[in-house]
């Protein structure tokens, strides 16, 4: 595997970093490649050499947290979903702005999709339908009510700019997972 160079690396951080930085300040749609090549103090054409456009770099933004959930939630798969959520929650809130932006009005709409979808197929493979409180129900409704419900907490969350300590939410989170899971 070939090592990236480390000026790379420092060149797409700093354009990531534009993007949520102007996100703070104006809609997505608002902004330009000029806008982000100010911010990051790069050309356009730099820009350009790494994304598509401002949507593939939006994309690869959100795929990159997205990325880093499931690493996350891998490393937390023998754990109790208090433990678990534990991971999450700090992620969130080292994360704080960007899962702010991107579940609040001034956040890319398709983030909450992209999210959701994420979190329905992480809840399928926890769902049991044949046994415990959840027998007899219908594996997709679960699946669909619980993944919601965590996206409904995240975004209350970030929306009301973290009324309770990520501790706190992971607690809460976690023996409500385990009262619907186990």
């Amino acid at each position: 595997m070939s090592k990236v160079d480390r000026r790379i690396l420092k060149t797409q951080e700093a354009v990531r970093k534009a993007v949520i930085e102007l996100m703070s300040e104006k809609n997505f749609d608002d902004m330009t490649i000029q806008d982000i090549a100010d911010k990051a103090n790069v050309s356009r054409g730099t820009i350009y050499l790494h994304y598509v456009d401002k949507y593939d770099l939006l994309d690869k933004l959100i795929e990159s947290h997205i990325n880093q959930l499931r690493v996350l939630c891998e490393a937390g798969a023998e754990l109790e979903f208090i433990e678990a959520t534990q991971i999450w929650t700090e992620y969130f809130a080292e994360n704080h702005t960007f899962f702010s932006l991107m579940l609040t009005s001034k956040g890319a709409p398709y983030f909450r999709t992209r999210f959701t979808d994420y979190l329905i197929e992480e809840v399928r493979k926890e769902v049991n339908v044949t046994k415990g409180k959840n027998e007899g129900f219908d594996h997709e409704v679960i699946v669909q009510f619980i993944a919601s419900a965590l996206v409904g907490v995240v975004e209350w969350w970030f929306s009301n700019e973290s009324p309770i300590p990520h501790q706190a939410l992971a607690e809460q989170m976690g023996r409500l997972l385990e009262r619907n899971l186990s």
